[in-house]
């Protein structure tokens, strides 16, 4: 099988899971967000890219529901997850 055939190959391959996750997605009635960080944690990581720990706190807070003691603890979290923060 030369280059070409084993790309379309490929590229059949991920067209066939693709319509299959799209299918699982659907019947389960999931919402997909490409922002894998999800809201809270994605208003939270801009904030602490800004270097403000407590206002990424608080938005944690106001996007989740969350008390101040989980939201400390998911943004300390999300810290040590984010390059040079």
């Amino acid at each position: 099988m030369d280059d070409s055939s084993q790309m379309r190959a490929l590229q059949a391959d991920v067209a066939a899971l693709q319509r299959k996750l799209d299918y699982v997605v659907r019947h389960l009635g999931l919402q997909y967000s490409d922002d894998p960080l999800g809201p809270g944690l994605a208003k939270a990581a801009e904030l602490l890219r800004q270097g403000s720990e407590i206002e990424a706190i608080k938005a944690y807070r106001e996007a989740t529901g969350a008390g101040l003691k989980e939201s400390k603890e998911a943004v300390e979290e999300l810290r040590k997850t984010l390059p040079g923060v």
